[in-house]
C-alpha cells in the first residue's frame, strides 16, 4: 500500500514548449494497493484525480478496468505490474546482457540490457499497432546489486487508413530508493518516475512530446498476507474480447464474476512496489539478447 504524486511537467510541440513548474494546484495526489500471489497472479489499485484504475491478471489473462474504455482484456502474454518488478527483478533479468558501466545518484552501478524477441512482439501488435520494439536497462548498484534504476522503452507504429505512418515512442525512468529489509527481504520504499510520450512521423510540424512525472511512497508491505487466495484475482465479468489473442482468451460463454477482495482487515497489508503503467514490462515472454 502506498501514495503517488503525479504531474504533467512539460508539453512540447513544433514552435511552443509548456512547461509545468510543478505547482500543487497542477498535481495530482492519490494511494495504490497491490495484492500479488506466485505464480503470475496480481490486482492492483490506483486512485487519482478523482478517477480509479484496476488491472489484474490471474496467470493466463492481463485485464485492465480504466474510466474511459471499461474493462477489457490485454494483448499478448501474460507480463507482470511495473510496480511489482522488486519481486521478479532476478528472473526478468537472468538472460540480459551487460553493457557497461554508469554512476546514477554517486552509486557506481553496472547496466543489463534485454530486448523482446520478435515473436513477443507481434504477439502484443494489434490492428494498425505495430509494436517494433520494445527494450529495458536495469541499474544494479556494485556495492549493494540493488536495483536503483530503471529505463524502460518501446517504440509503436501506428498506420492510419493507408495514410502516412504515425510512431510512438515512450520511455519510463523509474528510480528506486529508501532499501529497507521486509521480512529479509530488501524493498525499496520510495522513487520516481519520468515518462516521455514523443509523437512523430508525419509531418515534421506535428510531432508532440509530453512529460510526466510521479514520486511514489510505499507505507506498508506485508508478505503471506491470510485471506488472499485465487479468488482475489478473476477478471471483471464484463470483460471485452474482442481483440485478444488466442494464448489468453477465454471462451465467450465462459462465465467468470467480479474480483473478490482480501479479507477487510488485511487489505491495508499488502506491498505495493512501483506504479502500473498497465503491465508495461514482460517476465512470462521470451527476451533476446541484443548483440
Amino acid at each position: 500500500m502506498g501514495k503517488v504524486r503525479m504531474i504533467a511537467s512539460e508539453f512540447e510541440t513544433a514552435n511552443k514548449v509548456t512547461k509545468n513548474r510543478g505547482s500543487s494546484k497542477t498535481a495530482e495526489s492519490g494511494g495504490f494497493v497491490l495484492w500479488q500471489m506466485n505464480p503470475d497472479m496480481w490486482y492492483v489499485e490506483l486512485a487519482l484525480g478523482g478517477s480509479k484504475v484496476h488491472a489484474g491478471c490471474n496467470g493466463k489473462l492481463v485485464w485492465r478496468h480504466t474510466p474511459w474504455l471499461g474493462p477489457h482484456a490485454a494483448k499478448g502474454p501474460v507480463r507482470p505490474l511495473r510496480r511489482a518488478l522488486q519481486r521478479t527483478t532476478a528472473s526478468m533479468f537472468t538472460n540480459a546482457r551487460c553493457i557497461g558501466e554508469k554512476k546514477i545518484n554517486d552509486d557506481d552501478c553496472f547496466i543489463l540490457k534485454i530486448c523482446a524477441d520478435p515473436a513477443t512482439l507481434k504477439a502484443r501488435s494489434e490492428g494498425p499497432a505495430e509494436i517494433i520494439r520494445h527494450v529495458l536497462f536495469g541499474y544494479f548498484s556494485q556495492k549493494t546489486g540493488l536495483l536503483v534504476h530503471l529505463e524502460d522503452s518501446h517504440l509503436t507504429r501506428i498506420q492510419n487508413n493507408g495514410g502516412d505512418a504515425v510512431y510512438w515512442e515512450t520511455t519510463i525512468n523509474s528510480f528506486l530508493d529508501d532499501y529497507r529489509p521486509v521480512d529479509g527481504v530488501m524493498i525499496a520504499h520510495s522513487g520516481r518516475s519520468v515518462v516521455t510520450l514523443f509523437r512523430f512521423g508525419d509531418t515534421a510540424m506535428s510531432h508532440t512530446r509530453t512529460r510526466m512525472e510521479e514520486a511514489w511512497v510505499i507505507e506498508e508491505v506485508a508478505f503471506n498476507v491470510p485471506g488472499l487466495s485465487m479468488d482475489c484475482f478473476i477478471p471483471p465479468a464484463e470483460l471485452r474480447f474482442a481483440s485478444v489473442s488466442e494464448t489468453c482468451e477465454l471462451p465467450h460463454t465462459q462465465r467468470v464474476v467480479k474480483p473478490a477482495m482480501a479479507p477487510a482487515g488485511y487489505q491495508t497489508r499488502v506491498a505495493a512496489l512501483e506504479r502500473d503503467q498497465e503491465g508495461g514490462t514482460e517476465n512470462n515472454v521470451r527476451w533476446t539478447m541484443d548483440d
